[in-house]
């Protein structure tokens, strides 16, 4: 499989588990999805193979630099990598904000724009949850 199809079926099953937990957290299969890290494991599968595949391409990486950063990223599996890399950390981190809301019981529109900031602007997201976090928690 070419690594433009992998990106896009990397993509294509990260925006359902999104939606699944922005719109129905509580559901039982969102619960089981959420509980098993299904989707960042089969993430963590695909970077794995392309991670390895960037390193026999091009060696091993260095990110001494931002330009040797910039440079990993004109190989295509290393790209693909660092793709999922994103897809999956800010799923799992997603999944970790709700599981911390467990405790504090925000309310789902109050959640939503946090996990929607994190799908789509990653650390933004997680500092957007934080504030709101500590402020529900000195309130109590």
């Amino acid at each position: 499989m070419t690594p433009a199809a992998i990106f896009s079926i990397a993509g294509m099953i990260t925006m359902p588990m999104w939606i699944l937990m922005i719109f129905f957290p509580k559901w039982k299969v969102t619960k089981f999805l959420i509980d098993f890290k299904v989707i960042p494991l089969v993430l963590s599968l695909l970077y794995v193979i392309h991670i390895f595949q960037a390193i026999q391409i091009g060696g091993m990486m260095d990110f001494g630099s931002l330009t040797s950063v910039m440079a990993l990223f004109t190989e295509e599996n290393a790209a693909l990598a660092g793709w999922i890399h994103y897809l999956a950390f800010d799923l799992i981190v997603g999944m970790w904000m709700l599981d911390q809301n467990k405790k504090l019981e925000l309310h789902q529109l109050i959640m939503a724009p946090c996990l929607f900031a994190t799908f789509m602007f990653g650390p933004l997201g997680f500092l957007l949850f934080k504030i709101i976090k500590t402020i529900k928690q000195k309130q109590s």
